[in-house]
């Protein structure tokens, strides 16, 4: 079957459904690719930099140390933390404030997470709109052949097999681009969900060193 023969005879408003199709595709692939080296970085950074969160002798300590770490998730964490409890000492002498240091800490988690969910809603829009678009080509295509069928006053199999293969290759388009899209949005949802219980725990741990490090 040539592909290329059997696209090259539709119409204008065909051609339209496969490059939008082709650019949703394309674009999602972009982003597929840009989410897994995000979140394999994420995930290394994210465990060299506790591994020495653990390590340190104190919050000072992790602070030089962390600009080595800088794409972690964590990291960004530990800044927002590591500002409030600079603000209480420096204000107070010590850290009496425990809730604002807790909400600062859930403030870095949340910008973190905002991160990392970043144009997935692209690949939504992906898995849910292509197919759709595809089947509005694959309908418009099957209109046209019976159109073309009934100008033709034939009723043979011949005349109208061309028509409704040019149709179906929407389909086929909108489900390949939808396809993937779905696949790695629920691929990409349990990575963010995971990583982000991996801040939670870290932010416990961070409230922990802090009591023992500034406790009055």
């Amino acid at each position: 079957m040539d592909l290329w023969d059997i696209v090259s005879h539709s119409t204008p408003l065909g051609y339209a459904v496969l490059g939008i199709l082709v650019a949703f595709s394309l674009f999602s692939w972009t982003i597929i690719f840009s989410k897994w080296s995000l979140f394999k970085n994420s995930r290394q950074a994210n465990a060299r930099f506790l591994r020495a969160f653990r390590k340190a002798e104190g919050l000072e300590a992790v602070m030089v140390a962390s600009e080595q770490f800088r794409p972690a998730p964590l990291v960004a964490v530990f800044d927002f933390g590591y500002e409030e409890i600079h603000r209480q000492v420096k204000s107070r002498g010590s850290v009496s404030n425990k809730l604002a240091l807790e909400r600062s800490l859930q403030l870095g988690i949340s910008q973190e997470i905002a991160k990392l969910e970043r144009n997935m809603n692209w690949l939504a829009s992906t898995a849910s709109a292509t197919p759709f678009i595809g089947l509005f080509g694959t309908v418009w295509g099957i209109i046209r052949a019976f159109h073309d069928l009934g100008q033709m006053g034939s009723a043979s199999l011949r005349a109208v097999a061309p028509g409704i293969s040019d149709a179906l290759v929407a389909t086929a388009m909108g489900l390949f681009a939808a396809i993937p899209a779905l696949i790695f949005y629920n691929h990409f949802g349990h990575q963010i969900r995971e990583l982000a219980a991996r801040m939670d725990d870290f932010s416990l741990e961070f409230m922990n060193v802090a009591e023992r490090s500034f406790e009055e």
